[in-house]
C-alpha cells in the first residue's frame, strides 16, 4: 500500500508541477492575466490558467488508473500489480462509471470557471451550474451522503454539501497558495483516515488530489507566479466534497463507530468557518453573500498584523489542528470521540475570541 500511496501523491505533483509551468508560459503570452483591481491587491499582472493544471493533474490519473483497472479486471492480473490492487481490481474497476461522471461534474465546473476568469459570468449563473452538478451527481449516479435518512434527504444534504465546499474554497482561493494548501493538507488527511477502513479508491483519490494541490504550490505559494482562478478553486472544492462523500467513515463491523460521519466535519472546519463568517458579515451589511471582498479570515489576520504568508501558514496550521483528530475520532469510543470533537470547537471558538478582541483593539 506504501507504494501505491507514493506513487498517487509524487505523480500528480509532478504532472501538476510540469504543467502548472507550461500554461504559465501559454498564459503569458496570450494575456491571460489577472489584472490588479478592485478587492485584489496583487501588485502586478499574473499568469491565470493554474486550473488547468490542476484539474488535469487529478482527472487524467485517476481515470486512467480506473480505466486500467476496468481493462484488466476480467484477465488475469500482471505479476507487476501489487497485492492489494489485484485483490480491489473488481471493485476499482466497478467505479468506472462513477469516476467518469465524477470527472464529467468537474469538467463542467472546470469550463465555466474558466469563462469566468476570463469575462465574469456572475455569481448566480456559477451557483446555478454547481447545482446541477452535485444534483446530477447524487440523483441519477447516485454518488450520496447519509442515505440512511432515505433518497429525498440524502439527495437534498449530498447537494448542499458539495455546493457549499465547493465554494467555501473558491472562498479561500483570496491569497497567495491558501486554497491549494488546504485542499492539500484536507485530502492528505481523507486520504489517511480512510486508509484504515479496507478501501483503496479514496486513499488513491486522496493522495492524489493532495500531490496534484502541493505540486500547484511550487508556482503559486507566496508570491504567486499563477493563480488558479475559479477554473481551479471550483474544481478542487468540488473534488474535495466528492472524495468526502466517497469515504467511508461509519462501518460498524469493522469497529467503525457512527462519530465517523464527522470526520468531514472536522477536517473541513476551517474552510466552513470561514465561508460561515463572511457570509454572515456581508448579509449583515445588506450586501450579496456570493460577491467577493477583503473580509475572509486571512485577509483579518492580516489586518491584525500578519503578513500574507503568515497568515497562510497559520490558516494551515489551524485546518491540521482540527482536522488530524479525524483521522482517529472513527475508531475511538463515544467518551474520547466527544473530546476530540469538543478539542475542534474550542480551537474555532478561540481563533472567533481573538479576532473579535483585535477587532475592538482597531476601534
Amino acid at each position: 500500500m506504501l507504494w501505491i500511496v507514493l506513487t498517487a501523491l509524487i505523480v500528480p505533483a509532478f504532472c501538476a508541477a510540469g504543467l502548472t509551468y507550461v500554461v504559465r508560459a501559454w498564459a503569458l503570452r496570450r494575456g491571460f492575466v489577472d489584472h490588479p483591481a478592485g478587492h485584489k491587491q496583487h501588485a502586478k499582472p499574473v499568469a491565470l490558467g493554474g486550473g488547468i493544471a490542476l484539474m488535469w493533474a487529478i482527472c487524467l490519473p485517476i481515470l486512467g488508473g480506473t480505466l486500467l483497472a476496468w481493462l484488466l479486471h476480467d484477465s488475469a492480473a500482471p505479476a507487476w500489480l501489487p497485492e492489494v490492487v489485484q485483490t480491489h481490481l473488481d471493485g476499482i474497476a466497478s467505479k468506472l462509471g462513477s469516476v467518469a461522471a465524477i470527472v464529467g461534474g468537474a469538467l463542467v465546473l472546470h469550463v465555466v470557471g474558466l469563462f469566468d476568469d476570463r469575462r465574469p459570468l456572475g455569481p448566480w449563473r456559477k451557483f446555478a451550474v454547481q447545482i446541477a452538478v452535485a444534483l446530477f451527481l447524487a440523483w441519477p449516479m447516485g454518488i450520496r451522503s447519509v442515505e440512511a435518512l432515505g433518497p429525498f434527504l440524502s439527495i437534498c444534504i449530498t447537494v448542499l454539501w458539495i455546493v457549499t465546499i465547493t465554494n467555501a474554497f473558491n472562498f479561500l482561493d483570496n491569497m497567495d497558495g491558501l486554497s491549494a494548501g488546504v485542499a492539500a493538507i484536507a485530502a492528505a488527511i481523507f486520504a489517511v483516515a480512510s486508509m484504515g477502513t479496507g478501501q483503496v479508491f479514496v486513499p488513491v483519490f486522496g493522495c492524489v488530489i493532495a500531490g496534484a494541490s502541493a505540486g500547484f504550490l511550487f508556482f503559486n505559494f507566496a508570491p504567486a507566479r499563477i493563480f488558479m482562478g475559479d477554473a481551479g478553486s471550483l474544481v478542487i472544492g468540488y473534488f474535495v466534497a466528492v472524495l468526502t462523500i466517497l469515504a467511508t467513515f461509519y462501518h460498524p463491523a469493522q469497529g467503525l463507530t457512527p462519530l465517523g460521519v464527522l470526520v468531514p466535519l472536522l477536517v473541513l472546519a476551517v474552510p466552513l468557518y470561514d465561508v460561515i463568517s463572511v457570509i454572515v458579515q456581508r448579509v449583515r451589511l445588506g450586501e450579496s453573500p456570493l460577491r467577493g471582498d477583503r473580509r475572509h479570515f486571512s485577509h483579518r489576520l492580516v489586518r491584525r498584523g500578519l503578513s500574507e504568508r503568515s497568515a497562510v501558514l497559520t490558516i494551515y496550521l489551524a485546518t491540521a489542528a482540527t482536522g488530524l483528530p479525524a483521522i482517529v475520532v472513527p475508531r475511538v469510543d463515544w467518551p474520547f470521540g466527544i473530546l476530540l470533537m469538543f478539542q475542534c470547537v474550542c480551537v474555532l471558538v478561540m481563533i472567533a475570541i481573538l479576532e473579535q478582541t483585535g477587532a475592538k483593539g482597531e476601534g
